[in-house]
């Protein structure tokens, strides 16, 4: 089926389609698929050029791979705009009516209506773009606080589980203890009976021994028997020397047994936070909140890898640094100007980025650069940072914004530290949660290597 030719561009509709910023991520998605359903039933002289190599795939296929192209024909192709515009009318006709009336179904998804006010661009389409990123950001906020909640009280559940098995293991053991002590106990006072009966042989012995002068024969056969007794008291003694031999072996085995147990209920706990890991199906951490925060980033730089009270002292910062998980962001021309302002800018660039290459190679942390858009001419440099995320300003906003949303774009408790020497830049970000550095400390800290 063909799609009607949409109607021309009044003067008011051109000036609407000049929007700035990024379409939320759900509304894009939305046009996309709109786009590539109606790309499906154009005939060959509607579809735009850059469309063409698309036409012939699969809708699910175009929606995937041809997503770019989709979206930046229906951003800047008005007469494709309108013709995907048409489409949607006929689809929705309530909702279109709805929208060209001035007034918003109560029960119509935000994301479905701010599409269709994009493409039909309604009055007040730019509020319904607004109320829809609202609507996005509310649901996976609290989808996000859901799955927290849900994988804290597991984690307390398998906590307390541990820990109700320790003590378990703890009471068995010392029970087994009190056990091995009471049978020392008992093990050596046979003992002390065994030497008393052993001394008790050899006094008879010795009486045996006196009474032979009398009786040679009498004698022969007391001390026959002495001897016989002796013995019989030796190899008592014997076992009761192998006895206590044996029952410090067993209280040398309860100790060893005890430190076993310990170090099992160790590896219990550890490996059942490892479990947890692998229940919740954790994915290694590839992004970081820095990489989605909205800047002009370098011609040719590709994204480099990855918060104080306001001091001058270079070991302040090395402390932050040392900090796991730390987030380095560096207010760019604010340091170059207080440490090399007789250099030109690229030059200031170019040392800054150098220096705080070593610096991220030694500490470990993500650092990150910020520097003012609106100083290189209207364009953004070729500069790139190995092991720093270099990021410039976008067109009328400054360096101290483009921080202050970094800042706010970090999770609560992760330690962000940021070098600036603007009181109004520190107060800011200070409130936002992250430590800040004077310029003079990064400079000094550089300096010394």
């Amino acid at each position: 089926m063909s799609v009607p030719d949409p109607e021309p561009v009044t003067e008011h509709q051109s000036i609407e389609d000049e929007w700035e910023g990024t379409l939320p991520g759900a509304v894009r998605l939305r046009l996309v698929s709109l786009a590539s359903d109606t790309l499906g039933s154009l005939s060959d002289d509607e579809v735009p050029s850059s469309l063409r190599p698309f036409r012939r795939w699969a809708p699910a296929r175009r929606t995937k791979l041809a997503a770019a192209a989709l979206a930046a024909a229906v951003e800047h192709d008005v007469v494709f705009r309108q013709r995907v515009a048409a489409r949607v009318r006929e689809a929705l006709p309530d909702l279109v009516g709805a929208l060209e009336a001035g007034a918003v179904p109560e029960l119509a998804d935000p994301v479905e209506v701010a599409a269709a006010a994009y493409l039909l661009r309604t009055s007040g389409w730019t509020g319904a773009m607004a109320a829809a990123e609202d609507h996005v950001t509310r649901v996976a906020a609290a989808a996000e606080n859901t799955q927290a909640a849900e994988a804290l009280a597991r984690l307390q559940e398998s906590l307390a589980a541990v820990r109700a098995q320790g003590r378990e293991e703890l009471a068995r053991v010392r029970e087994q203890l009190e056990a091995a002590r009471a049978e020392t106990a008992a093990v050596s006072r046979e003992l002390r009976e065994e030497k008393g009966a052993r001394r008790r042989a050899e006094r008879t012995a010795a009486a045996a021994d006196a009474t032979a002068a009398a009786s040679a024969e009498a004698a022969s056969a007391a001390t026959a028997g002495a001897e016989g007794e002796v013995r019989r008291m030796k190899s008592r003694l014997a076992e009761a020397e192998t006895a206590l031999e044996a029952a410090r072996r067993a209280t040398r085995e309860s100790r060893g047994l005890e430190d076993v147990r310990l170090r099992l209920l160790l590896d219990t706990v550890v490996d059942a936070a490892s479990g947890l890991r692998r229940e919740l199906a954790l994915p290694p951490v590839t992004e970081r909140p820095a990489d989605l925060v909205d800047a002009a980033l370098p011609e040719s730089s590709a994204a480099a890898s990855e918060r104080t009270q306001l001091s001058d002292d270079p070991a302040l910062l090395d402390q932050l640094l040392a900090l796991p998980q730390a987030h380095l962001v560096v207010d760019g021309y604010n340091v170059t100007k207080t440490g090399y302002p007789d250099l030109s800018l690229e030059q200031q660039r170019n040392r800054l980025i150098g220096g705080l290459q070593a610096l991220a190679a030694r500490s470990g942390a993500e650092v990150t650069c910020c520097f003012d858009g609106a100083t290189v001419a209207g364009r953004v440099p070729s500069l790139t940072g190995r092991g720093v995320r270099v990021l410039f300003s976008k067109p009328g906003e400054i360096a101290d914004e483009l921080i202050r949303r970094l800042v706010r774009a970090e999770p609560a408790g992760r330690p962000v530290v940021v070098v600036s020497s603007d009181r109004e830049v520190a107060d800011a970000v200070r409130r936002a949660g992250a430590r800040t550095v004077s310029a003079a400390a990064l400079v000094r800290r550089l300096d010394r290597g």
